[in-house]
């Protein structure tokens, strides 16, 4: 069931611990925003639930896409007919949390990561880290001719150099662009 976090983090880019702590009041169905205000790590094998995020830039607000709308509502659904399939055996701990499993225990982290690397191998897939998705989403963005400052700004970096130094590698028409300037100055 890994569909609907894959598809969530190669849009948006979230870090594995705000993907996990993604909560149900950080998405507004009706204005269409999904905000970045909470984290869920696991250190040795303890939860820790956390509205301190990696910096101050981590905490973003960002349009909520119409293919990731239609997903959330589908999880939506599915966590109901978990409740009602599992009655009193379902935990409503967790109930604010959007990545439950479907007794309602929150997701490991870790265990993210894991089925990603199975599920990559078993299909015969090159390996790539659960968090390569999130290089996976700014690489697209810069291939699509996105700012940087917007690229860095979408992913929650907390300066301009950390995306910049990580990412301008690969804008290339950029560079094209600069060649053909100076070509016509």
């Amino acid at each position: 069931k890994l569909d609907i976090p894959v598809m969530i983090d190669c849009f948006y880019g979230f870090r594995r611990s705000e993907l996990i702590g993604l909560k149900w009041d950080a998405i507004d169905f009706e204005n269409k925003m999904i905000s970045i205000k909470h984290k869920v790590l696991n250190v040795n094998g303890k939860f820790y639930l956390s509205d301190t995020l990696k910096t101050q830039a981590s905490n973003r607000t960002l349009p909520l896409l119409p293919e990731i709308e239609k997903l959330l509502l589908k999880r939506k659904e599915e966590i109901e007919q978990n409740k009602k399939l599992y009655g009193k055996s379902y935990n409503y701990n967790f109930i604010d949390y959007v990545f439950v499993d479907d007794i309602g225990d929150l997701i490991n982290p870790d265990h993210v990561s894991n089925r990603f690397r199975n599920m990559l191998k078993k299909n015969k897939l090159k390996h790539l880290r659960f968090h390569d998705l999130r290089h996976s989403c700014a690489s697209l963005l810069v291939a699509s001719g996105v700012p940087m400052k917007n690229i860095q700004e979408w992913l929650g970096h907390s300066n301009f150099n950390t995306t910049a130094d990580v990412y301008s590698h690969l804008d290339y028409s950029a560079k094209i662009e600069s060649a053909s300037a100076i070509s016509n100055a």
